[in-house]
């Protein structure tokens, strides 16, 4: 995999053309800033979510984080610590979103999107079902047939789970977002009930005929996450490289 911070350059991307009547009264709001972040640590990466929350502005652009974490189980806010079963070495991170525990490692993508949902006027399910369309759209690209669950919010294949979604919002911004598995090590998940479901298989892009490089997925998730959210589509110049530095103003 590659390194911490790794700088990460990315294919250019093509304009995603909006869909014909989506939200045509809205007011404009500039196109979300897409960042790819490499590997970085889970709790430093958190509190950059937590801090851009607190301080954008009305006028702020949205931001989108592309990125994996080294191992680490997250426990959500409602989390039932028994669904922990064995976490061994692996460190375990108490945080501030919706859902049960999970898993995040190498081999994993995690897109964050920092969302101003009144601006973008987005509720919670729209937000859940734009993001499950759009992995199941970027999936479709491999032909894996996918599907979402109203009971068990994620995305599946066959019964096995291939993505999964926990998201907070605070001031009608959203952050954390969706674990889309690529190629990873699926093994820790065997020491947890993932989101809080007992035997839950989980399955990735690779094994079912994906790519497994995480930027070319990317790569192909987030034009179809712009179009299902009804965000605009960058111009092709903002789009040719990723921004990285997520610090940066």
């Amino acid at each position: 995999g590659p390194s911490r911070h790794s700088p990460a350059t990315m294919p250019g991307w093509g304009r995603v053309e909006s869909l014909p009547g989506s939200a045509p009264d809205r007011g404009p709001s500039p196109s979300p800033l897409l960042r790819w972040l490499g590997l970085v640590d889970y709790e430093p990466t958190w509190r950059a979510m937590q801090a851009q929350v607190e301080s954008r502005g009305p006028g702020s652009p949205d931001e989108i984080w592309f990125l994996e974490h080294p191992p680490v189980f997250t426990l959500g806010m409602n989390a039932k610590p028994e669904h922990l079963l064995a976490p061994g070495d692996i460190p375990v991170v108490q945080i501030d979103r919706g859902g049960q525990v999970t898993y995040h490692g190498p081999g994993q993508l995690v897109v964050y999107p920092l969302i101003d949902l009144e601006r973008a006027r987005l509720g919670v399910r729209a937000l859940v079902e734009g993001i499950e369309r759009a992995i199941i759209g970027t999936v479709a690209e491999w032909g894996v047939a996918a599907v979402g669950r109203r009971d068990a919010p994620g995305v599946y294949v066959d019964g096995r789970k291939l993505a999964s979604i926990g998201l907070r919002i605070r001031r009608a911004r959203s952050y954390h977002g969706l674990a889309l598995n690529v190629a990873m090590d699926l093994e820790p998940f065997r020491r947890i009930n993932p989101c809080g479901y007992a035997g839950l298989e989980m399955t990735q892009v690779s094994a079912l005929g994906g790519p497994a490089d995480l930027r070319v997925v990317a790569a192909v998730l987030a034009p179809r996450l712009l179009e299902c959210l009804g965000l605009p589509a960058a111009d092709q110049s903002a789009t040719s490289t990723w921004r990285q530095d997520v610090s940066s103003p």
